[in-house]
C-alpha cells in the first residue's frame, strides 16, 4: 500500500496550474511569432 496516496490530490491541483503556466510561456510566444509572421506574408500579397 501506499501510504502517501491520500494526498495525491494536492499535488494534482498544484501541478494543473503549472501546467497552465508552462502552456502559457510557451504559447504566448509561439502566438506572437505566428502572427508577426502572417502580416509579413501578407506584404508579399499586396
Amino acid at each position: 500500500m501506499n501510504p502517501q496516496a491520500p494526498n495525491s490530490n494536492a499535488a494534482d491541483t498544484s501541478s494543473g496550474g503549472s501546467a497552465v503556466i508552462a502552456w502559457l510561456f510557451v504559447g504566448l510566444p509561439l502566438a506572437w511569432g505566428v502572427s508577426q509572421t502572417f502580416l509579413k506574408a501578407l506584404a508579399l500579397f499586396k
